[in-house]
C-alpha cells in the first residue's frame, strides 16, 4: 500500500471515530432527557395527589375541628416568635444569695433614737452571668433612707446600693416597721469593773482605781435612760504587775446587767489604779474524815510543809489563820506516803505552793470514855435563861485514837455545846455537838445526842450572849 492509501484509510478511521462519539452523545442526551421528563411528571403526580389531599381535608366536613387547630397552632407559633426567643434568650441569666448581709440606715442620729430596724437582710441578685458575680463581689449594702421622718413609727423600704445598674435585686424583708425617739441627755454616777482578771498573775491585786471625772453625760431617748441603772468603766489588767493608768471603756447597764445600747460622752475615762501583792504565811492543818479500817489508828502524820503562803485582797487575808489539807483516812491500811492538794480559801488568789507530801504512820487503836465532860452553850442570841430539868450539866465522850495519843486528854480539852440561835420560850431537846481536835490524831464521840433545856425567857444579864456552860450561866 502507498502513502496515498495510507492517508485515506486514516482519514475514514477518524470520520468513524468521530460519527461514534456523537451517536453516544446524542444517546446520553436523549437518556437525561427521559430521566428530567419522568422526574417531572413524577413530582407533578405529587403534587397533584397532595393538592387533592388538601382539598378533600380543607373542603371536608369531617375534618374542620383538625385543620382549625392546626391553623390555630401555627399562628400562635408565628405570633409567639418575639416571646419565645425571650424565654430561650432569659435562660442565660444568673443568680445569687447572699445572706445577713448588714442594714443600714441614713437619719440624724444625733438627734432621734432608732429602734426596730433589722441587723441584717437576705439578698438575691438576679441578671447576666457576668454581671451577678461581680454584684456578689462588690461592696454592696442594704439602706433604708430614714431621712426627712420625724419622731414617730414609720414603715420604710429597705433598699440596695453598690450593687450596679446591670442586676435587679430581691431583698428579704423588702421593708421596716422603725421607730424614733428624740434623744435627750442624763447624767450619770460612774462605777467600774476589772476585766481579763485571768489574764494577770495571781499574786497581785488591784486596788480601788482614780478616775479623772466620776459623772459623765449619756444621750438617749427618755425610755431607754430609764432603764440605765449604772455606768461602768472597765479596766483591762492584763499582765499588769505595778500600779498603771489607762482609757478606760464605759458601758450603760439595765439592772439585770445587761448592756444597753446608748450614747456616752466621753467615751473613755482615764483611771490609775493601784496594784500590790498581799499575802501572808498560815500553817497547814490536816482535816481527817473516816477511820482507819481493822482496828486501827493514826499514830501521826508529818508534812514536808508546814506552812503556807497565800495571795489576795487584805480583807480576805485578815481573816485566814491556816489552810486545810484533807484525808480520808478509811481509805488507808498502812503506814505511806501520800500527796495531797492545798485547798484555797475562798476569795484567796494564789499560794506559793499547790500540795503537801504527808507521812502517815499507824498504830493500834485504843479507845477510853471521859466523865463530866461540861455543857456549853452557844448563839443564845436572844439572851435567854435557860436551865435543865434534872441540874445535869455534863455528859460523857468516847475518845479513840493509839493509846499515846489519847493518854493525855482530859475534860477540860473538849468541847461540848448545844446551838441555842433558832431556840424558843419552853422546854426543847437541843443536839449535842462536840468539836473534833486538830490534827485529826484522835476522834471524839458523843454518848448521847440530845439535851434538855428549859428556856425560860429573856436574861438581863448580857453574860448570857457568851459561850458558857448550860444551867450554870442560865
Amino acid at each position: 500500500m502507498n502513502r496515498n492509501d495510507e492517508v485515506k484509510d486514516m482519514e475514514e478511521r477518524s470520520d468513524s471515530s468521530k460519527t461514534e462519539l456523537a451517536n453516544r452523545i446524542a444517546n446520553q442526551s436523549r437518556r437525561a432527557s427521559n430521566a428530567y421528563q419522568s422526574l417531572g411528571n413524577g413530582a407533578a403526580r405529587m403534587i397533584r395527589w397532595f393538592s387533592t389531599l388538601l382539598d378533600k381535608t380543607l373542603f371536608n366536613t369531617k375534618y374542620p375541628k383538625i385543620v382549625s387547630l392546626i391553623l390555630a397552632v401555627i399562628l400562635y407559633l408565628v405570633a409567639n416568635y418575639n416571646s419565645q426567643s425571650s424565654l430561650y434568650t432569659t435562660t442565660l441569666n444568673s443568680s445569687r444569695d447572699l445572706t445577713n448581709v448588714s442594714v443600714t440606715a441614713k437619719y440624724n442620729a444625733d438627734t432621734f433614737e432608732l429602734s426596730g430596724l433589722p441587723s441584717s437582710a437576705d439578698v438575691t441578685i438576679v441578671g447576666g452571668a457576668n454581671a451577678v458575680t461581680a454584684a456578689a463581689a462588690s461592696n454592696g449594702v442594704i439602706v433604708a433612707d430614714l431621712e426627712g421622718l420625724t419622731e414617730g413609727t414609720h414603715q420604710v423600704n429597705l433598699e440596695g446600693e453598690g450593687y450596679g445598674d446591670n442586676v435587679s435585686l430581691k431583698i428579704n424583708p423588702s421593708n421596716a416597721i422603725i421607730t424614733l425617739k428624740k434623744k435627750t441627755t442624763q447624767q450619770f454616777d460612774l462605777s467600774y469593773d476589772y476585766i481579763n482578771k485571768d489574764k494577770m498573775d495571781s499574786v497581785y491585786s488591784v486596788g480601788t482605781p482614780t478616775f479623772s471625772s466620776t459623772r459623765v453625760n449619756v444621750r438617749a431617748s427618755k425610755d431607754t435612760l430609764s432603764t440605765i441603772s449604772f455606768v461602768k468603766a472597765l479596766i483591762d489588767v492584763s499582765g499588769q504587775s505595778a500600779d498603771f493608768e489607762q482609757d478606760a471603756l464605759l458601758v450603760a447597764y439595765d439592772s439585770q446587767g445587761q448592756p444597753v445600747n446608748a450614747d456616752i460622752f466621753p467615751k473613755t475615762v482615764h483611771v490609775s489604779v493601784p496594784v500590790t501583792s498581799p499575802n501572808k504565811t498560815v500553817p497547814i492543818e490536816v482535816e481527817v474524815s473516816g477511820s482507819v479500817p481493822d482496828g486501827q489508828a493514826i499514830a501521826g502524820i508529818s508534812m514536808d510543809q508546814q506552812t503556807v503562803t497565800i495571795y489576795g485582797p487584805e480583807s480576805v487575808l485578815g481573816q485566814i489563820d491556816k489552810v486545810v489539807v484533807t484525808l480520808n483516812a478509811s481509805s488507808i491500811t498502812k503506814d505511806s506516803t501520800i500527796m495531797r492538794p492545798i485547798t484555797l480559801p475562798t476569795g484567796v488568789n494564789s499560794s506559793n505552793i499547790n500540795q503537801i507530801t504527808m507521812t502517815v504512820t499507824l498504830g493500834e487503836a485504843s479507845s477510853r470514855q471521859i466523865d463530866d465532860v461540861p455543857i456549853y452553850y452557844r448563839n443564845n442570841v436572844n439572851n435567854y435563861k435557860a436551865s435543865s430539868p434534872d441540874n445535869k450539866t455534863t455528859t460523857s465522850v468516847i475518845v479513840t485514837g493509839t493509846e499515846d495519843n489519847i493518854a493525855g486528854i482530859t475534860a477540860d480539852d473538849i468541847r461540848v455545846y448545844v446551838d441555842m440561835k433558832d431556840a424558843v420560850a419552853g422546854l426543847q431537846d437541843f443536839p449535842l455537838e462536840v468539836d473534833q481536835p486538830s490534827g485529826g490524831l484522835v476522834k471524839y464521840t458523843l454518848t448521847e445526842s440530845t439535851y434538855t433545856l428549859n428556856v425560860l425567857g429573856v436574861s438581863n444579864d448580857d453574860a448570857n450572849t457568851d459561850e458558857g456552860t448550860g444551867v450554870n450561866n442560865g
